[in-house]
């Protein structure tokens, strides 16, 4: 097995693992996404994504199946 090199500033082609894939391109840049950081082009964009995430710049809606009563309890009551 080849040591993938912890080079950020190559593209990696080179090497397995770290060559272009051309099907999507980098969510953050718009550059040629590799295998290596894939879907992002580079650990700087897989960063800024998870930063992201982290700090609550993307949100994923829930839904509203369980109503919360008018008073602010969820579910119904046992009568205690």
């Amino acid at each position: 097995m080849v040591p993938i090199a912890d080079n950020d500033n190559t593209s990696g082609a080179d090497q397995p693992g770290g060559g272009a894939d051309d099907s999507k391109p980098c969510p953050i840049c718009g550059k040629a996404s590799t295998l290596r950081w894939r879907p992002f082009c580079s650990k700087r964009c897989a960063d800024i994504d998870l930063n992201r995430w982290l700090s609550g710049g993307y949100v994923i809606p829930a839904r509203d199946d369980d109503p919360l009563d008018d008073d602010g309890d969820e579910g119904p009551t046992t009568g205690r």
